[in-house]
Order: structure tokens, then C-alpha cells, then sequence
């Protein structure tokens, strides 16, 4: 695994503004940072990434059974009681899920670590199934990288495929309004979900109605199926909430996979699972230390909002967010590597039931924000 800067392609910029890419640049900084590259062996990936992303995803589904069939384990995970029926009925019937993205602390030698898991609302899809495909199409075209270079990248085969799988014909999309990134998202999910022969529509989150037992779109038309780029915990804490279990109405992702979908399966998978190489010490949190270095990590939040780390050294690193009012879990720490004075977290997708891909995220920090970029890999020999 190397960090190898690069000079970034000249028509990058007008590239991602005809294609649609509105967030490359977030706030005035780069988002999308091409002048440099991951490039990994093929023996790292296959070994290293794809195989440890299968065998942990098939943990996880594994444990929720257990979690639908545990009072104790609902609440532990900060489920609302009134909504523990509908969750453990959408994993009782089996309702279809699409994808999900693990979070790696992984330097090139030692086993990848599993930081968290992403099951519910995981963004950067767009960049890492389509955009850094483009760049490596460029990049071997112009000789900026080894010949014969490759990617770990099949997300929107499998994307297709599952879409295919879901026994729908028409699939309504929705995020929330005022947020290029998970409009992004979203309309690269939906153009997939066209490619896959579905008929497909896009309704804001706040333009959804309920009415005789339907929710509806802002055109009047009946919503049978949607995928929906919003948190199943902000949805169960609201009014809408409680409508869902009369409706008819499948959903993308489904109910149950609000138990993969916060920090709370970390503990649980660490339970099942002591001692696996690939999984990192953790419990919900009771105030006590974790060994000489640790994170504190809220149950529900993202892009490190409201994670603390605790470093041998005694130093203390902490972000602010909105999620401090909650339950708290405590995992060992593993620092993501540096490179070139970057801490490098390793997404690995999962489509279905498929490790398909790959996308690498950089900050200054130890905790990746909302304002890491993405770099684009490679594998070669």
C-alpha cells in the first residue's frame, strides 16, 4: 500500500461539472483530490479487504437475528420499544436491503480493524463506483499510472444486478432538500435503478405525504417502494415514524437495518467474536478506560460528529456534533496510518451480500470529518 502523488488531469474539473459531481469541492475546499493515488497489490485487496469485508458482513447479518429476538439487545442499540415490532417483522420477512460500507483502519501489513459499519445512509458511492472509475480510464490512457493497472471496483455491476433482484417495478428515490452530496447519491442511485429496467422517481423527503394507508409523492402517486438517503433513527423519532407499520410501503433500506446501522454492533460483534483478528475491542460504554488508548464513539452520528479519542500519550482529540445526548460505546484504538502526513480510512462496499469495491478517504485529523477528501486507488504489482 503506497500514497504516489500525481499530477491531477487538466479537464478534471469540467469532467465532473458535465457529469453532475456539483460536490468535488465542498465549501471552497477539495473534496475530490486526484493529485495523488493509492496504489495497493492485488494480494492486499483480494486478501486483505474484499475477503475480511465478506466474512465480517456475514457476522453482522448473523447477529440480527439474535437482536430482534432480545429486548435487552433493542435497547442496548437505542431502539424505540413502540418500533421494535416493526424492525424485527421487516427482518422476519426478509425485506430486501441494497448497501453498506465498512470503515477500515488498515496500513498495507498489519490486519485491517474494523472501525464501524455504515449499513444505513453510507455516501460516497458516487465517487467511489463511478468517478474514480473515469480517473483510472484517464489515468492508464495517458500513462499516469503503471500499465496494466486495475481497481477494486464492481459496485455498479452489482448495483444493477440487486436492483434487478428486488421484485419491483417502480422504485421512488428520496433525500433530503439543500444537499448536493446526498442528492448526488441518490441520482446515481436512481440512474442505476433505470439502467436496471425499473421505472424511478425522485420526491424530497419533506414533500412525502401519508394518506389512506399510502405515503404519497408531491404528484399524488402512491409510493410502493422507495430508497430513502435519510437515518431510520430520525425517522422512528418522528411522527412519520409511527405511520410506517401500516403501511404497505417497502423500503430501502428496510427497517432492520437500523441494528447494523449504529455503533452498537461493535460491542455485540466483539462479544460474539473475542479475539478475532479483524475486530477491535469494544463495549457500550459504562465510564471506564480501554486499555492505554481508546474512542468513545456515540451509538447514533456521523462523520466523526461527537467521537472522542484517548491516545497512549494521554493526549484527548474530540470533535463537536449534535449527538451527545445519547448512549455511548468505548473500542480500542487504532490509529489510521499516515501518509504523507494524511490518516487514510479504507471504505470497503457491500452490495447485497457482495464485497464489491473500494474508496479511500484522507484527513489531517485521526477522525475523518465531513471535510476529508477522497483519493482514488489502484492495484497493481
Amino acid at each position: 500500500m503506497k500514497r504516489i502523488t500525481i499530477e491531477e488531469r487538466p479537464w478534471w474539473q469540467e469532467q465532473a461539472r458535465d457529469l453532475g459531481f456539483r460536490f468535488h469541492t465542498i465549501d471552497g475546499e477539495k473534496y475530490w483530490d486526484e493529485s495523488a493515488y493509492y496504489q495497493f497489490s492485488l494480494k492486499q485487496v483480494e486478501n486483505d479487504i474484499e475477503d475480511v469485508t465478506q466474512e465480517l458482513h456475514e457476522l453482522a447479518m448473523a447477529l440480527v437475528d439474535e437482536v430482534v429476538a432480545s429486548e435487552q439487545k433493542l435497547e442496548q442499540l437505542c431502539i424505540p420499544e413502540r418500533h421494535w415490532d416493526l424492525v424485527a417483522t421487516s427482518w422476519r420477512q426478509r425485506q430486501p436491503h441494497l448497501y453498506g460500507r465498512m470503515d477500515f483502519s488498515y496500513d498495507g501489513a498489519a490486519p485491517a480493524k474494523l472501525l464501524e459499519l455504515n449499513y444505513d445512509t453510507p455516501t460516497s458511492l458516487y465517487e467511489s463506483g463511478f468517478f474514480q472509475w473515469l480517473w483510472l480510464e484517464d489515468a492508464i490512457k495517458h500513462d499516469m499510472v503503471p500499465k496494466g493497472s486495475d481497481q477494486f471496483n464492481s459496485l455498479q455491476e452489482q448495483l444493477q444486478s440487486r436492483f434487478g433482484e428486488l421484485g419491483v417495478e417502480r422504485l421512488h428515490f428520496a433525500s433530503v432538500q439543500n444537499s448536493d452530496e446526498d442528492l448526488g447519491t441518490v441520482r446515481y442511485l436512481q440512474d442505476i435503478a433505470s439502467q436496471a429496467s425499473l421505472a424511478t422517481r425522485y420526491v424530497p423527503m419533506e414533500q412525502i405525504g401519508f394518506g389512506d394507508g399510502h405515503f404519497w409523492d408531491r404528484e399524488d402517486q402512491a409510493i410502493d417502494a422507495i430508497f430513502k438517503l435519510y437515518p431510520w433513527e430520525f425517522m422512528l423519532a418522528e411522527e412519520f415514524g409511527d405511520l410506517i407499520a401500516d403501511s404497505q410501503t417497502l423500503w430501502l433500506e428496510p427497517p432492520w437495518k437500523i441494528i447494523l446501522a449504529n455503533k452498537g454492533i461493535l460491542p455485540l460483534l466483539w462479544q460474539a467474536h473475542k479475539g478475532h483478528p479483524n475486530l477491535l475491542e469494544a463495549h457500550f460504554d459504562d465510564g471506564s478506560a480501554l486499555g492505554r488508548g481508546w474512542v468513545k464513539k456515540p451509538i447514533f452520528s456521523r462523520e466523526g460528529a461527537n467521537v472522542e479519542l484517548y491516545l497512549p500519550d494521554g493526549q484527548r482529540l474530540a470533535e463537536p456534533g449534535p449527538y451527545d445526548d445519547g448512549r455511548f460505546i468505548r473500542q480500542a484504538l487504532a490509529p489510521l496510518p499516515a501518509f504523507a502526513g494524511n490518516h487514510t480510512l479504507v471504505g470497503s462496499w457491500v452490495v447485497g451480500d457482495v464485497a464489491c469495491g473500494m474508496g479511500i478517504r484522507e484527513d489531517s485529523s485521526l477522525i475523518t470529518k465531513d471535510s476529508a477528501r477522497f483519493v482514488p486507488h489502484i492495484i497493481s504489482e
